[in-house]
């Protein structure tokens, strides 16, 4: 989430953007479907083996990058997602940012797909980077919150779909390179699954677990999509976190403007509608010490459910 060359001022967003293919919500909101069973040991277990020192710190194009791709796609597979036609991997090679300067890295995105019981040839397209900064300094970044914490929240809702199917079909991509410069995500809008006339909407997991800095999970994008807002408006706290929306206007100025912060920007660029959620930054951010001893599991937990119950709110109440 949010590259360190990323804290410079972000583009303001002064025009609304309309939904395209999302039809206006009803005005009752239809019944919720049946509750699926929460796994939070493999959450938690997500987690901590995403963060683990053996991942290097995820870098795009290294070992532990590597690594942390045949874990998730293992995951996709014992929860019996299949791959969409393209297959399960989309390699991509692209320049992007260093430290150093400009450098070419060989990416992979990761996809599976859930086929929906009512809009079956829309698509929601649920993104969380897997990719981190690496190493630096012989200092890992392990990136516990960022982004291993997004992932692990993608799975857990891409388990509950696989018990409790969805309204609409959906992408779970777990997208590479965006600490690099949103390599994967620029990538997966020029070259989709699927056409890009059939995605109604990107929900971008960033950064889920450590809502304890303010007890919000942000919800952005609600400014450049103001009919979603009353979806996601009703749902309550769980446990200690509550979801604000915000840093989307164009009174929302450098860091604190997250339009184009994290891999939501590439289909924000591309005309698609987009919500991103994700925590406050905290004293760990993109520093060696957010590890997954930082996590308060509650926390996590609650944010969890919260970013599932969003899901859940939009999936049901678009294209009515």
């Amino acid at each position: 989430m949010r590259p360190f060359t990323k804290l410079a001022a972000l583009t303001s967003v002064a025009v609304a953007l309309t939904l395209g293919a999302c039809a206006t919500p009803a005005a009752a909101p239809p019944s919720a479907p049946p509750a699926a069973a929460a796994n939070y040991d493999q959450l938690m277990a997500d987690v901590r083996i995403l963060s683990a020192d053996d991942m290097e710190g995820r870098d795009t194009g290294a070992p532990g990058g590597e690594r942390a791709r045949a874990y998730i796609v293992s995951r996709l597979e014992a929860l019996g997602i299949a791959a969409p036609a393209m297959g399960r991997l989309q390699p991509f090679e692209a320049q992007g940012r260093t430290r150093e300067g400009p450098k070419t890295f060989n990416g992979t995105n990761i996809l599976g797909v859930i086929p929906g019981t009512r809009v079956t040839d829309k698509y929601i397209v649920v993104t969380a980077h897997y990719d981190h900064v690496g190493m630096n300094g012989g200092q890992i970044f392990n990136g516990a919150d960022d982004n291993a914490s997004g992932v692990a929240t993608m799975l857990e809702l891409a388990a509950r779909l696989k018990a409790a199917p969805p309204e609409h079909s959906v992408l779970i991509v777990a997208l590479d390179g965006e600490e690099r410069g949103l390599l994967g995500a620029k990538h997966f809008v020029e070259a989709p699954p699927v056409p890009l006339s059939s995605i109604v909407l990107n929900v971008n997991y960033d950064m889920t677990a450590r809502a304890e800095s303010d007890g919000k999970l942000w919800v952005t994008g609600t400014y450049q999509h103001p009919n979603l807002r009353p979806l996601l408006e009703p749902i309550p706290a769980n446990g200690a976190v509550t979801l604000a929306f915000g840093k989307d206007t164009p009174e929302d100025k450098g860091a604190d403007n997250w339009v184009e912060a994290s891999d939501h920007g590439a289909f924000y660029k591309a005309g698609l509608p987009f919500l991103y959620f994700g925590v406050n930054y905290h004293p760990d951010y993109h520093r060696p010490s957010d590890d997954f001893d930082k996590i308060t599991p509650s926390v996590f937990q609650s944010a969890t459910e919260l970013a599932i119950s969003g899901f859940r709110a939009l999936d049901a109440a678009l294209n009515r």
